[in-house]
């Protein structure tokens, strides 16, 4: 191994500089360790800095969806909206950065290609697009779980010759539909968030579904000033509620079980947890998750208001979800359901006839061809792991974390992989992550990974290496749990389905953020029980 100049030399290296990355290196410095973070994008805010489609919006709550490791930032930041827009958030992971003068340690426009771990020095070195390299004795993943767009290949390819447009990666110019005949493929969150504004604007919007999903309303509004106080003059306490949640979201989960009370009572709590929105409908009832009759209460329910709003029949059984309620994201909406009233706005069912090809004119299915101006790619992303395996990662003797990972992610806690000594994964697969509110378990990442960099320090201990025997008793005890509950049954990103050729793995950790910090906090305890330290 080559000896690199002391600039380039660091205790550790965080790649990515989203919500993770950032209080990653503020964390770090904080306790006197030297670190850089690389960054591809020009910019902060990870996801919401690439994600700039139309109606990006965060569907967790603006007031939890924010750090609260620093007292003062949580008062003095001041939210416009119960669900905050893609600008108001990126305006918020800027703020920060500023706040903490933490631009002067990321390198942006720093694409990480490759890393390897060297034995004789314990040490990683990091090769970035450029051919520049990097020194860390430590590597932290801040990739994110839903950073790595999906583009699907599609016959015809480049035929198109009009506008193409990915929402993972919209442009960072404004875009306008008006005038124009526009498709959208996909009908995910991202897709749902898009449509409503996107119809609005286009002289006609046609949308191809493959798989319809469930959503409620988030009834958005502007946040009132008063709530904004009455929350922050006792925020503890809302934290405190809300890390008591599987979902680390502060709402309630009705113990009562859907099939033990009256219909007259479902009907009710139903159509009280619809008129909260957003994610309150998940704690209808406890059984939801486990128990597919109940779980079909729910479904029936959602068909129903969306008969309701949808005026023609055919239109609303084509957009009504045929698979257990909670087995794909819950998406959030505004608007999403009445956009298909609009006389500019149609639905082509690409379940039943599949795109056949993308031609020079549009997209043609089932031997029509849908003449359009512009294309959006709807098409979601290779979640939890495409980021960390289009990273050329090997360990010890030359081992790939690409190969190692051939038949599914396998990691012990979500935060380190056996065979990868010093190397941390934030929020990785199987860790609750993407099942939770991202920024309450990204903290509590974070604050593991530095705590246990001190605790080497002071010990003048140099590796950590999570142990084979405890991360596949962890894997075991993921997928048991994953297995009790209703949501890996159908095809969703959960599992990795939505990439061909992907292994079948129920990637997040399903048995909730209390008992998960519980667990992290027993390992340390223990003297990290299952992570060898040498």
């Amino acid at each position: 191994m080559s000896v690199l100049h002391p600039s380039t030399q660091f205790d550790a290296i965080v790649v990515g500089a989203g919500f993770a990355g950032l209080y990653m290196l503020h964390r770090l410095r904080t306790m006197g360790f030297r670190a850089l973070v690389l960054e591809a994008g020009e910019g902060v805010g990870g996801t919401w800095y690439w994600n700039r489609y139309p109606g990006a919006r965060c569907d967790v709550e603006s007031m939890e969806y924010s750090y609260q490791f620093d007292a003062a930032l949580q008062q003095e930041w001041n939210w416009s909206e119960r669900y905050a827009t893609q600008p108001e958030i990126l305006r918020y992971a800027e703020h920060v950065a500023e706040r903490f003068d933490l631009k002067r340690d990321i390198r942006f426009e720093t694409r990480v290609t490759a890393a390897r771990f060297y034995e004789d020095t314990a040490r990683w070195m990091i090769e970035a697009e450029d051919g520049r390299r990097f020194d860390a004795g430590f590597l932290v993943m801040a990739t994110g779980c839903l950073s790595t767009s999906n583009t699907p290949a599609f016959p015809g390819g480049d035929a198109f010759s009009g506008e193409r447009y990915l929402t993972g990666r919209w442009p960072h110019h404004p875009v306008s539909f008006k005038g124009k005949r526009v498709g959208i493929i996909g009908t995910g969150s991202s897709a749902i968030q898009a449509i409503p504004l996107i119809a609005a604007e286009a002289t006609q919007l046609t949308v191809f579904q493959r798989t319809p999903n469930y959503s409620v309303p988030a009834h958005n509004a502007p946040l009132d000033p008063e709530a904004a106080r009455a929350i922050k003059a006792d925020y503890a306490t809302l934290r405190r509620r809300a890390r008591q949640n599987r979902a680390g979201i502060d709402f309630t989960i009705n113990p009562k079980k859907a099939l033990e009370v009256t219909s007259e009572e479902r009907q009710r709590v139903y159509e009280e947890r619809w008129a909260m929105g957003g994610f309150h409908f998940y704690g209808c009832f406890s059984d939801l998750p486990l128990d597919l009759a109940a779980n079909e209460t729910a479904q029936d329910f959602i068909r129903s208001k969306i008969r309701a709003v949808v005026r023609d029949p055919k239109t609303a059984a084509t957009l009504s979800p045929a698979n257990v309620f909670g087995c794909k994201r819950l998406c959030v909406d505004s608007g999403y359901w009445e956009t298909f009233n609009r006389p500019n706005v149609t639905l082509v069912d690409v379940a039943s006839e599949p795109i056949e090809a993308l031609t020079q004119a549009g997209v043609r299915v089932g031997g029509r061809e849908h003449a359009l101006d512009a294309i959006v790619f709807a098409t979601g992303f290779d979640a939890m792991t495409g980021a960390l395996n289009r990273i050329d990662i090997s360990g010890p003797g030359g081992a790939r974390l690409v190969d190692t990972w051939r038949d599914g992610p396998r990691t012990y806690l979500g935060l380190g992989i056996a065979g990868f000594p010093n190397l941390f994964t934030i929020t990785g697969p199987g860790s609750p992550s993407v099942l939770t509110n991202m920024l309450p378990s990204i903290e509590q990442h974070v604050e593991w990974i530095a705590d246990c960099l001190v605790h080497l320090r002071a010990r003048g201990l140099r590796r950590i290496e999570a142990e084979p025997a405890a991360q596949d008793a962890w894997v075991a005890h993921g997928a048991e749990v994953a297995d009790a509950t209703l949501r890996g049954t159908c095809s969703s990103w959960y599992l990795g389905s939505n990439i061909p050729g992907k292994p079948l793995v129920f990637m997040p950790y399903i048995g909730g953020f209390p008992a998960y910090v519980q667990k992290c906090a027993e390992v340390v305890a223990s003297g990290y029980d299952g992570f060898r330290l040498s």
